[in-house]
């Protein structure tokens, strides 16, 4: 006798699964957010990404013992090189405006990762930019001007290198796709995190300060959750449509606004949740739309 999965209000098992995965997800790398916020500028910004990332190479010892053992073609090894050194300058930027700038506002900022990876695919890799993606990237960017709202505020050193940041994160990731299709995703993975510690390593030794104890565990933690947020995230894109489970990242946001609110004192500005929420809606419709495509 087969089974048949009974939905629940209406909506198959699988989706809730899907949904509820992604909001695991959300409160992981909320919590790296909070860690890194907590750290602030204690340690300098190469220092505590060079921790973090040395920290992540321990849940990455078997695909990377894998990857250097079967070797790449000095082209992939090229392509490796180059994302690590634009997540060195992403990843360090990144460090820089978590200690300057609410926890909601990087998180809204961040939401442009999506849009500029579709914007570069047609730019560089042939993708067809049809006038949805269009519409769509036109919505993210006045979502990301109601966050920073230029003219109206006083923009800070924290805003300008998170959205440097987002830039260089989504030419990192198209470097990605490219190597997606020449070495396993563990590979991909693992190489990344290598060349980024190795990176990081000079820049973090010329501003070294010892940390203390609990800044080390705090750092150890932002590993542990950062690895269990992409892990969640898998299994949420396995589980369910990306159009099922896209628009619960907008939960990602009100969550790092309260907590801001309830631990860093911060004020709740409102203008952040719906410009986030005008550039989630845009990375949802680019969803759907590449969904729709793949059918």
């Amino acid at each position: 006798m087969v089974s048949v999965p009974i939905p629940l209000n209406g909506m198959p098992r699988a989706h809730l699964a899907g949904i509820a995965w992604m909001l695991f997800t959300g409160v992981c790398f909320v919590a790296v957010n909070a860690i890194v916020r907590w750290i602030g500028s204690d340690l300098p910004a190469a220092e505590s990404a060079f921790i973090r990332f040395a920290f992540g190479l321990l849940f990455l010892v078997a695909p990377l013992r894998t990857a250097l053992r079967g070797g790449f073609p000095r082209p992939v090894w090229g392509m490796f090189l180059l994302r690590g050194a634009l997540h060195v300058c992403a990843v360090l930027l990144w460090f820089f405006a978590m200690a300057r700038i609410t926890v909601a506002e990087v998180t809204a900022i961040g939401f442009l990762n999506p849009v500029i990876v579709t914007a570069g695919a047609a730019l560089f890799l042939g993708e067809r930019l049809g006038w949805r993606r269009m519409v769509a990237i036109g919505m993210a960017l006045v979502g990301a001007v109601v966050v920073l709202r230029p003219g109206l505020r006083e923009l800070q050193a924290g805003h300008l290198a998170q959205l440097s940041a987002a830039c260089f994160f989504g030419v990192s990731y198209l470097i990605a796709k490219r190597l997606s299709a020449v070495a396993p995703a563990s590979a991909v993975v693992a190489m990344m995190s290598m060349t980024v510690a190795i990176g990081l390593a000079p820049l973090a030794a010329a501003v070294w300060v010892p940390p203390s104890a609990a800044q080390v565990v705090a750092l150890a933690a932002t590993a542990m959750f950062a690895t269990l947020g992409h892990y969640a995230m898998t299994r949420a894109f396995a589980a369910a449509p990306l159009t099922v489970t896209q628009p619960f990242v907008f939960v990602q946001l009100v969550w790092a606004s309260l907590l801001g609110i309830a631990v860093f004192h911060e004020p709740l500005d409102p203008w952040v949740l719906v410009g986030g929420g005008v550039m989630i809606a845009a990375v949802t419709w680019i969803t759907w739309r590449e969904s729709q495509l793949r059918a």
